[in-house]
This record gives structure tokens, sequence and C-alpha cells, in this order.
């Protein structure tokens, strides 16, 4: 069992001891069935709802290969490389350049770039990328993230009632402003997460370790063959990420530990969830693995 099983299971333990002495001592034995029901039906609804929440937030859809055939290349050859099975594949059309990896198990993962990241970074670069991502699949991470993301979907539910509802054309909520819901939504979402945000940005912090990213770095590093080419790809996602912050909703909050880089602006009410390390370190580490002198 890694690490990041151990915190997680911590962190479970604590919070299902705590509900239940909290049941016990306000209903007895009857509150504290109710409390195990209650706490078995979130358990369930955070292992099965983690994928739809995290592809849903970033309006994300399965993209055949003749659609992107550079891509699947890519991601072929790495699986390869990993002795992973071909992970199922999804484009999300958000303009800000970012990916994830999300799945139960290896057999069942799936692996999400955006638009904007498919325009920004080179092939090199997006073989760092996906090997980055592939690495957290091969080392289960993604087990334990998607998880976390359930749990704080659940936790966040509220926020994500309007956004599961919506329809039209996909948009995304940008800190600057930009395309967004309306004013009313807006608020709602806001009030909510200032509610309900700290309880789940408090569960990501705890359940997921930063050392992770470090780790699926140097193994994505070495899959891809390349570490200069993730540290450059990493350098450009950053400089993207704080020229185009999105806002913290629901579902983007639960989901915002799964990705490459934090895709929040790291101020304010965001810095909760920050569940990443500095880029500057993850770079400094990668141009190590390259040789550099330090």
């Amino acid at each position: 069992m890694n690490r990041n099983w151990l915190r997680a299971v911590a962190v479970a333990a604590v919070c299902v001891g705590a509900a239940v002495f909290l049941a016990a001592a306000l209903g007895g034995l009857p509150g504290i069935v109710l409390a195990l029901v209650a706490i078995a039906a979130v358990v369930l609804a955070a292992m099965f709802l983690a994928e739809r929440v995290a592809l849903r937030a970033l309006r994300a859809r399965a993209v055949s290969e003749v659609e992107y055939p550079e891509l699947y290349r890519v991601v072929r050859e790495i699986s390869k490389a990993a002795l992973l099975p071909v992970p199922r594949v999804y484009v999300s059309p958000a303009p800000q350049p970012n990916s994830f990896a999300i799945g139960r198990s290896r057999r069942s993962a799936a692996l999400c770039c955006t638009e904007g990241l498919l325009q920004l970074v080179t092939v090199d670069e997006l073989r760092g990328v996906l090997g980055h991502e592939l690495a957290h699949v091969r080392e289960r991470d993604t087990m334990v993230t998607s998880f976390s993301a359930g749990l704080a979907a659940v936790i966040t539910s509220a926020v994500s009632t309007a956004w599961f509802t919506s329809s039209g054309p996909p948009h995304f909520v940008l800190a600057g402003g930009m395309r967004g819901p309306d004013g009313g939504r807006r608020v709602l979402a806001g009030l909510t997460m200032l509610v309900l945000g700290p309880v789940a940005a408090l569960l990501l912090q705890l359940s997921v370790s930063r050392s992770r990213e470090f780790s699926a770095d140097a193994l994505g590093a070495q899959l891809a063959g390349d570490p200069l080419a993730l540290a450059r790809a990493l350098r450009k996602i950053e400089a993207r990420t704080v020229e185009l912050p999105l806002f913290p909703t629901g579902p983007l909050a639960s989901a915002s530990h799964l990705m490459i880089v934090n895709p929040f602006s790291c101020a304010g009410f965001t810095r909760l969830f920050t569940t990443h390390p500095p880029t500057g370190e993850r770079v400094y580490r990668l141009e190590g693995l390259a040789g550099y002198p330090r």
C-alpha cells in the first residue's frame, strides 16, 4: 500500500469515526445505523461519480483516432512503454492548457487533454505530459485521486446541480470574467462554495500527497524519454494557466487535484484547493534528471 492509499484510508477512518460518534451522541443505535447507511451511500457515490464529474466539469467528450490521430499515436506509444492498456481518450474544448487521468483501475483509466494544451505544446512536450498522466495510472494514483474527487464532488453537490442540468453550448468560467453562467448562478455557486468549499478542500489536502506529482514527473519523463520536454511543457502550461485561470465551481474544484497544473489562480479562496507543488520546483527536478549541474 503506497503513501497515497495510507493517507486516504487515514482520512476516511477519521471522517467515519467522527460521523459515527456524532450519530451515537445524537440518536443512539438508530442514529449509528442511519449514519452507516449514509456513509455507504456517500462512498458508493464517490466511487462511481468521480469520472463523470471530472469529465463533465471540463465538458470533455470521447474522441476517436480519426479525429486526433497524433494524440492517439502518442498515447499508444506511451501506454506500450508503461506496459498499460491504452486508456480511453477525451478532449475538452477548454482554452486553458491542462490534462488529467482518472479511473478506478488501470483497465478503466481515462485520459483527458484540453484543446488549449493540444494547441500549445509540441509533439515532444505532449509526450512528456501524457507520460506524466500515464505514470499516475501505472502507479495506481488515480484510484485514490478519483475517490477524492468523487468525495469532494458529493460535498459540493449543491453547487453541481445547476452545472449538470445546464444546456446549450459548452462554456467555461474564467476568473477574469469571460463567458460564464448568469449572475444569479454565479452568486449561488460562490455562496455555496464559501460554506462547503473549505470542507472539500481540507479532504483533498489531507488525502492527496503533493509528492505524487514529483514521482509522476520522474516516471513520466522516463516513459517519454526526455525530462526537458516535460519541463518545457510545464513552463508553458503554468504561464498560460496564469493568464486563463478557471473559476472554482463545485465540479472544477473537486477535480482540480487531478490536473497536471493547478487550474485556479493562487490567490484568495482558491488557495484552499492548491494540491500541487510549485511548478518551478518540478522543473528544477526534471532538469536535474536531464543531467543539469546542481
